[in-house]
């Protein structure tokens, strides 16, 4: 099954890697936040090379709902509860830096970019709403209160963030692609802190950036423990509903709703990779019971990687490895994401402060309860025998 996105253009196609080659960086995975990092070599004139083991665009990133926006579900109150008001308020401010960011680009490139509030929402907690306004509202950001939504759904409240986008993907790839240092079809098999091997030559660079969905050297750092997948599903209707704007809900196992030209885009069925879940057959009862006459185009699936605090790592690799660097765990916001990461492993790469890094850090404590869970399931999955469940 094929996204909207891969059916709405064809990206032009890169040369594979012929021989050695020694380059400033090195840049591996051309999903959207390596190809942004490339951009943002390419203007600051740093020489660098950026190596997909396929094609760019056609991993994670094809099968996003391609939300531009900072709210990231309701994450603002427990974010300044557990990592203080200055952290949250810098994460607020770097992502919807990365809005303004996107929205400038959009202005010169053809991708169906479209201003559109965000709401997050709860079925059944008001309080959970109040607070986050609240939050949201304390740090700065004018967030808005409401309990009422262009949805069959009788919720309790949401949370509006205004000004906020969407796009679609892949065009806007296609046209950044342009120009840029690219080899496809190029798999790296083996890197170390200088070097990268391949099939068809090896890459000396003095700088790494990761930017694959889960990192290649994973032992170093933990990521293996740090991270956990999840697997969510989307369908795009026909003769749905227009809705006015981009909506998630606030339980993982929730519902999300767009639209695209003349599709309602809605996603969930969620579940950890390798456990039982709604997927399709939720979204399509749904979509039975609400939208009868509707019909369905195109049917989806995506796999995020997700961090134990709700954060992304973006950084050093870990103290091991200092010239590589990563940018993972994005918790289903790749967009936004994406472009805060090439922001800020361009500033490192350029020895340039970053006042944001901090709170990306890869390597900033552990101790929260989701590393239990992760660690719980690694030992469960090694004593007891399972089939294989998961593509990666």
């Amino acid at each position: 099954m094929e996204s909207v996105w891969s059916k709405s253009i064809e990206l032009d196609s890169f040369k594979k890697l012929d021989g050695d080659v020694k380059t400033d960086v090195l840049i591996i995975g051309g999903g959207m936040a390596g190809l942004l990092c490339a951009y943002f070599l390419e203007q600051q004139r740093i020489p660098y090379i950026l190596v997909e083991g396929g094609k760019i665009g056609c991993g994670i990133t094809k099968n996003t709902t391609a939300k531009i926006t900072a709210q990231h579900g309701v994450i603002y109150n427990d974010m300044i509860n557990n990592a203080g008001f200055q952290k949250a308020k810098q994460y607020l401010d770097v992502n919807l830096w990365g809005v303004g960011k996107f929205r400038e680009l959009c202005k010169n490139i053809d991708c169906d970019f479209e201003e559109m509030p965000s709401f997050a929402y709860s079925l059944t907690n008001r309080e959970m709403i109040e607070k986050e306004v609240s939050a949201v509202n304390k740090l700065g950001f004018n967030a808005e209160f409401t309990d009422s939504l262009p949805l069959p759904l009788d919720i309790a409240a949401a949370i509006k963030f205004p000004s906020q986008a969407q796009f679609n993907p892949l065009k806007f790839l296609a046209r950044l692609s342009r120009g840029l240092n690219i080899r496809e079809n190029t798999f790296i098999e083996k890197v170390s802190k200088n070097r990268a091997e391949t099939k068809s030559g090896n890459i000396t660079a003095n700088k790494i950036i990761i930017t694959t969905h889960f990192p290649m050297i994973n032992i170093a750092g933990l990521y293996s423990l740090k991270l956990y997948q999840h697997r969510s599903y989307v369908i795009a209707l026909d003769n749905a509903v227009h809705v006015g704007g981009m909506y998630v809900d606030e339980a993982q196992n929730g519902l999300s709703f767009r639209n695209y030209q003349s599709l309602l885009l809605i996603g969930g069925g969620d579940h950890r990779t390798g456990e039982e879940g709604g997927n399709w057959r939720e979204l399509r009862d749904f979509a039975k019971t609400f939208y009868p006459n509707a019909v369905e185009k195109y049917a989806w699936a995506t796999q995020d990687c997700m961090s134990i605090d709700s954060v992304p790592y973006i950084g050093r690799l870990t103290s091991l490895y200092p010239n590589v660097y990563v940018a993972t765990g994005f918790n289903k916001w790749g967009m936004t994401s994406s472009m805060v990461r090439a922001n800020i492993l361009t500033d490192m790469i350029m020895d340039k402060n970053n006042r944001y890094a901090e709170v990306f850090n890869p390597n900033r404590s552990m101790l929260k309860k989701q590393l239990a869970v992760n660690s719980f399931e690694a030992v469960k999955n090694l004593v007891s025998f399972n089939t294989k469940r998961c593509t990666h």
